[in-house]
């Protein structure tokens, strides 16, 4: 496979965050299933802590704290 630049692979939003992650090669068979940019979203995502934990730096921008 030809390597590409991670600005040409498909990217998805964060159901908890709302912040955009890129395809990895470990999702490389179940991209369509993938809903979380990280372990972190994933085990908060019933949790509203993650969103009073995260503090917002400027338009469009968020920072996990």
């Amino acid at each position: 496979m030809k390597m590409r630049k991670k600005s040409d692979l498909p990217s998805k939003l964060c159901e908890v965050c709302g912040l955009s992650f890129a395809w990895r090669k470990k999702w490389e068979k179940d991209w369509a299933s993938v809903k979380y940019c990280s372990e972190r979203c994933r085990r908060a995502r019933s949790s509203a802590s993650v969103k009073n934990s995260m503090v917002v730096l400027a338009i469009g921008s968020v920072k996990h704290i």
